[in-house]
């Protein structure tokens, strides 16, 4: 195995999870530097590498059997195949969490347990170990034995009912976000709690059993629409773009075009009246004060609107810019890639591939100046590292045969 680098080159992770979620966090731990050991099913592997089309093409520019969706989430990984249902593929596995700091799993409640495979038995071998299990609903509750998946849980956890346009209006209705983002949320959640017993680890010499729930996940991060009910008693709607405690904060047309406006205090929108002619409606008692624009948004949008059709996008938002107004343009996934910034960061990095001959990646965000992240190891092949997984624990192929 080749020197790693970064915060977390120390510590080693058996991966025994799949799909989105746990996977996530799994690879910002390799991001960091931790040797991250994926366990797939033979022959078949993580469910996502079937999630496609799009798929990965090779040199010739056909299609190979690695889909975008698990080449987003996989980097940084090697990958060994066990069939854990047999005894020589949950030996090899306790062998594994005998050299491990930390396992992350997301299988269904109990489904480990009948292999010798749950907290409470890897722990047994391993009182180091940190094990956190990611599940839809937790380990215990009325909900546990159900299985779960993001939309699912964007619809029960609230999300939905805040997300879309309102009801009343064209195109209105829930919407889901663009994005897995329960799933990414909860990877992230995940990272934390595991970097945190580590943390704890340190001071103790022991480990922890970290329970993570989906739906959990997604009640926390409601956030300010939660409180906005605990507080007031008022039920948080879905108001399209439009943001329900700061305005003016929505989606506006210029004449050539969409852009988000983002005024976040009262001296932002003096300077937003400023900048498009309009100083007077800053010293507006209905617009003076965020709580009064927020009050009277149906009579500050519709001003806006028509003040900023008077512009182009070309016009408006340097001058927004220059005035220190927060505002953006609606970009397209590669508009994104385009951005001056977004490549000086270089965000978006191609590394080498054994098939492809190289994989885009879209790379952590993290930077480290005393120890910075490498960007080596691409996404694994199903098995690309058993043999060299079970050579560092003093095995062969044989050891994964069937007992005679």
């Amino acid at each position: 195995m080749a020197d790693r680098t970064g915060p977390l080159s120390h510590v080693r992770v058996l991966d025994l999870s799949r799909i989105m979620a746990a996977p996530w966090a799994t690879q910002i731990l390799a991001d960091l530097g931790a040797d991250v050991i994926k366990v797939e099913r033979p022959g078949v592997g993580d469910d996502t590498r079937s999630w496609g089309p799009p798929f990965l093409a090779d040199r010739d520019g056909n299609p190979t059997k690695e889909a975008g969706y698990y080449l987003c989430v996989n980097r940084g990984k090697r990958s060994i195949t066990l069939d854990m249902a047999s005894p020589q593929g949950q030996a090899v596995l306790r062998r594994l969490a005998e050299r491990s700091d930390i396992v992350l799993e997301n299988f269904k409640t109990g489904a480990l347990k009948r292999y010798g495979l749950d907290a409470a038995s890897l722990r047994a071998i391993n009182p180091r170990l940190i094990y956190c299990s990611v599940t839809g609903f937790g380990q215990d509750g009325p909900r546990a034995e159900q299985a779960a998946y993001d939309f699912a849980i964007q619809a029960m956890g609230g999300l939905m009912s805040v997300t879309g346009e309102r009801d009343d209006a064209p195109g209105g209705g829930p919407q889901k976000v663009g994005v897995p983002i329960v799933d990414l949320m909860t990877g992230m959640y995940a990272t934390v709690a595991v970097l945190a017993a580590l943390a704890r680890r340190n001071e103790t010499g022991v480990g922890d059993t970290i329970d993570l729930a989906m739906l959990d996940v997604q009640a926390a991060f409601l956030a300010n629409q939660a409180m906005n009910w605990l507080v007031s008693g008022r039920t948080p709607k879905r108001g399209g773009n439009r943001h329900p405690n700061i305005q003016p904060q929505d989606v506006f047309s210029c004449a050539d075009g969409a852009f988000v406006l983002a005024v976040g205090n009262d001296g932002q929108f003096a300077k937003l009246c400023e900048a498009i002619g309009r100083p007077e409606w800053a010293a507006d008692e209905r617009f003076a004060r965020n709580p009064s624009r927020v009050r009277n948004n149906a009579a500050l949008t519709p001003m806006l609107a028509e003040r900023f059709a008077a512009f182009t996008r070309a016009d408006l938002m340097p001058a927004l810019d220059a005035a220190g107004v927060p505002c953006a343009p609606i970009n397209s996934v590669p508009e994104v890639f385009d951005d001056p910034q977004v490549k000086h960061r270089e965000m978006l990095r191609h590394l080498p591939h054994p098939v492809a001959g190289t994989v885009p990646q879209v790379v952590s965000p993290l930077r480290f100046a005393e120890n910075p992240l490498s960007f080596d190891r691409p996404p694994p092949l199903l098995g690309e590292h058993t043999a060299e997984i079970l050579a560092e624990l003093g095995l062969d192929h044989a050891a994964l045969a069937p007992a005679p």
